[in-house]
């Protein structure tokens, strides 16, 4: 598929950025009644943005809930991924 434009040559696609992000601790925002947020190691990513999260933990309220270990998450009931420092 060829760049139509300079400005199409800079965009950065979603899985491309999230894929920087593999091997690194993440957390991701999951939609939901209630705000539902997972840390973990992200292991892989797909082009539909599914992850494959290992050491994974909920948090509620900010605290630490309970320990899931390794999930997988569907790309279309995400709503934020993001490193944790």
């Amino acid at each position: 598929m060829p760049i139509k434009n300079e400005r199409e040559a800079k965009l950065v696609f979603p899985t491309k950025k999230v894929q920087t992000l593999i091997g690194s601790k993440i957390k991701v925002e999951m939609k939901g009644s209630e705000r539902h947020v997972l840390e973990g190691t992200l292991n892989s990513v797909d082009d539909y943005l599914n992850l494959h999260l290992l050491e994974t933990v909920e948090i509620v309220d900010g605290e630490r809930a309970r320990s899931l270990g390794s999930v997988i998450l569907r790309g279309n009931n995400i709503i934020l991924i993001s490193p944790v420092e």
